[in-house]
């Protein structure tokens, strides 16, 4: 004869659902913080080498004779250590997000992950190309520009820790302003505008694309256009593609009027 177990109380049904939540959560969380220490400890002996790297866009536009400067007694060894944590979460950005992405995915319907994961996979792409984007094409032309408004007289010695930070702010600036593709393709795929509502408002986007830029980069003509500029590119390119996400609407049964 089989024993009847007693049922469990509806409460205890939901708690359990809500303690694996959050037990996972808590060991994604840990997973990322450990392979950022570890890249941190991997990149460390190498921070004086890497803030030199970084560090080359400016110093080759800088007059003969004239280098940066450390004005805080601890800035020679705080700064290329900040810039190695900074460097860290840089590198293990896509498995942080893949982090992310596998403690939301199970909760997905099958349609929202295949329509989520080639966006995710491309704001990481753009993010990239966004900085790369910005040292290698923006910072030698703002630094050039920089340097040849000195005035006469005075000598452009950058203290290394207002370097990184604004070296940092451009950074970002341009990885989320590369974001703009797959923003456009959200907006038109969730329903909230049309393509041809969009399409309506090209002179708005034109004009706030230039006052994006005039707020996120130093207050001269040139990186604005550096940053407004791909703005408006990558918004053209997201429009295009946005095409293939527009969300279908069922037709609805024409009615008879007689």
């Amino acid at each position: 004869m089989t024993s009847i177990q007693p049922a469990k109380p509806p409460e205890v049904e939901h708690e359990q659902p809500l303690i694996a939540h959050l037990t996972e959560l808590r060991t994604r969380i840990i997973h990322s913080m450990i392979s950022v220490v570890v890249v941190i400890l991997l990149l460390a002996p190498f921070s004086t080498e890497i803030y030199n790297l970084v560090s080359t866009p400016l110093l080759s536009k800088l007059p003969a004779g004239t280098t940066m400067i450390a004005t805080e007694v601890a800035s020679p060894f705080l700064v290329p250590f900040k810039l190695t944590m900074y460097a860290a979460l840089f590198i293990t950005m896509p498995y942080l997000i893949y982090q992310v992405w596998a403690f939301v995915a199970p909760g997905l319907y099958l349609n929202e992950k295949r329509f989520a994961m080639p966006l995710l996979i491309s704001s990481i792409v753009l993010f990239y190309t966004g900085t790369a984007f910005a040292f290698f094409v923006v910072f030698p032309l703002v630094f050039a520009f920089f340097t040849s408004v000195t005035p006469e007289g005075v000598s452009m010695m950058t203290d290394i820790g207002h370097y990184l930070d604004f070296i940092m702010k451009m950074f970002l600036a341009f990885g989320l302003a590369f974001e703009v593709p797959i923003a456009t393709i959200l907006l038109i795929a969730t329903g909230i505008v049309s393509i041809e509502g969009i399409k309506e408002k090209r002179p708005y986007i034109i004009i706030g694309a230039f006052v994006v830029g005039m707020i996120l980069t130093p207050p001269d003509v040139l990186s604005q256009f550096l940053l407004a500029t791909p703005m408006l590119i990558l918004f053209e390119i997201g429009l295009y593609f946005s095409r293939y996400f527009v969300p279908v609407v069922p037709e609805q049964p024409v009615s008879d009027q007689n």
